[in-house]
């Protein structure tokens, strides 16, 4: 794979197309129901327009982020995944080698097809993304173990409260956990170089792909949980999918550090409104005090600008790093958060900003922010 002549998203994604069974690139692709929320994320970002500073220097730019205490690259991190290790082997451990030769942070999904200590030994910064089991027992346990892990943040994950209606995974005939059905071995059987180059090195060594075995998730998650998981968790503690200022403040109120605005990229519920347009409300409701990240829709570095713009420390960012990793491995991830990274210094330039810490609202036309009366500031 020619990974140069790769020069954006649009042109990975459609490599990344190619290459993968259908039914796994549609896992990875779309949303939920009728793709929805999938095509509002990115409409929301699209809306949102600029009106640049002219005749700045901006000859030394730098995209350098703190984002929870730390420093990295850039102000984005790989948002947990449970499907890297389906489109390469060894998946999550590829992107997590990719995450810290960029310098940023990667975060472990729950359902993960690598061990927890198997990732931890690679290195670089690791956030974990925890969804709670119905056994709150079990999920105290591997909250222990993922402390001992040196794993810095914990991400809870807020909302998925039930199973979301995919009704295309049915239609292809895939399942997750996966295992093969006769519709998907016959998509299989379509992409050879996949099935050689995934399928059959599982095969020589752990077998058919699977998850990490994990207990039920729970379908009743509450603040009480928040407040639990904030007595026993040492580090930082985040909530993941939140889109309302009220539920922004309830959690912080429990003890979470932070909240990560986000719809689950558009997978769960296909009317939710867009995390860029519901950003700085929340921003406003606990950014004095908490730390705000957020996730879903972002395929430019233009959409980091933004989100940066309008109070987010920073992004987290799932199906580009993993659409990459489809076609190169860790060399394929880092291409993408290369692409990213280039476009966010180049948006800079043009936004007149030389640092992330000049980006704000005054630089850009958001319907929240005009009917707030806070576009002309700083």
């Amino acid at each position: 794979m020619n990974l140069d002549r790769l020069y954006n998203l649009s042109d990975v994604r459609e490599a990344a197309r190619k290459r993968l069974p259908k039914g796994i690139f549609e896992f990875i692709d779309r949303g939920a129901e009728d793709d929805e929320a999938l095509a509002h994320n990115r409409e929301a970002f699209r809306r949102i327009k600029a009106r640049p500073q002219a005749l700045l220097d901006v000859s030394q730019r730098s995209c350098e982020a703190t984002m929870l205490g730390e420093r990295f690259s850039m102000p984005m991190a790989i948002a947990p995944t449970g499907a890297a290790g389906l489109v390469w082997y060894q998946g999550e451990m590829e992107l997590a080698k990719a995450a810290a030769a960029t310098g940023i942070p990667f975060t472990i999904a729950t359902r993960s097809m690598s061990s927890l200590e198997e990732i931890v030994a690679l290195g670089g910064t690791l956030w974990y993304q925890l969804y709670v089991f119905t056994d709150r027992a079990q999920t105290w346990k591997l909250i222990d173990r993922v402390a001992g892990s040196g794993a810095k943040a914990l991400l809870v994950t807020a909302d998925v409260p039930v199973q979301p209606n995919r009704e295309f995974n049915r239609r292809n005939g895939y399942t997750f956990p996966f295992k093969a059905t006769p519709r998907s071995v016959i998509d299989m059987l379509r992409h050879p170089r996949w099935l050689i180059e995934v399928i059959g090195k599982y095969q020589r060594t752990t077998g058919i792909p699977q998850y990490e075995k994990m207990p039920e998730y729970a379908e009743n998650l509450t603040f009480e949980d928040i407040r639990e998981l904030r007595r026993r968790w040492p580090g930082q503690l985040l909530v993941k999918g939140i889109l309302r200022a009220d539920d922004a403040k309830k959690a912080v109120d429990c003890g979470a550090d932070g909240v990560v605005v986000s719809n689950h990229g558009g997978r769960c519920l296909d009317v939710s409104a867009a995390p860029i347009d519901v950003l700085p409300e929340i921003v406003d409701a606990v950014g004095h005090r908490a730390s705000v990240l957020m996730d879903s829709g972002v395929r430019r570095g233009t959409d980091i600008a933004k989100a940066v713009a309008f109070g987010a420390q920073g992004v987290l960012s799932g199906r580009p790093g993993l659409l990459g990793l489809s076609l190169a491995g860790q060399p394929g991830a880092e291409h993408v958060l290369g692409i990213l990274r280039r476009e966010l210094l180049i948006a800079m330039g043009q936004l007149g900003c030389a640092k992330l810490s000049e980006l704000g609202p005054h630089l850009f036309g958001h319907p929240a922010l005009i009917r707030s009366g806070r576009r002309e500031h700083a």
